[in-house]
């Protein structure tokens, strides 16, 4: 009988584990470093990342001409503005990073970035410190 008992206690909590597992929220940081086409490309990725798990957490992280997109008046390679699906985004939870150190290398005030975006101070440490400390996956479109 205590075999029996080990095993079905064993068994509950292998299940539970797995229900665990089936509804844990998925932890993404997005990485951009790139310019304006990567940003575009990115904002696509994440309104088809959200269709498909609504319930993600989506991190975006920028430095270096990744930053380009929250600058005020930023436009898509296409001539649309970024500032409507910045928004809409950062409506569904989207949380946007932007490096001060870029900010601060390249003499871009932390007024003339989008007020949806917070300022960090290190890009690739915040990508850094998400994947190793916060459990977060890794995407660079």
């Amino acid at each position: 009988m205590n075999t029996l008992s080990l095993v079905r206690t064993c068994g509950l909590s292998l299940a539970l584990c797995f229900a665990a597992a089936a509804h844990a929220q998925t932890k993404v940081v997005y990485h951009l470093n790139e310019g304006l086409a990567q940003a575009a490309r990115a904002m696509g990725n994440i309104r088809n990342h959200l269709a498909a798990d609504p319930n993600a957490k989506i991190t975006v992280v920028t430095h270096g001409p990744g930053i380009d997109f929250l600058l005020e008046g930023a436009m898509t390679p296409a001539g649309q503005p970024f500032a409507g699906t910045i928004g809409d985004l950062a409506s569904k939870g989207v949380k946007i990073d932007v490096c001060n150190n870029t900010l601060e290398t390249r003499k871009i005030p932390k007024e003339k970035v989008v007020m949806e975006a917070s300022v960090v101070p290190s890009g690739v440490a915040e990508v850094a410190n998400l994947q190793a400390k916060s459990g977060f996956v890794y995407i660079r479109p």
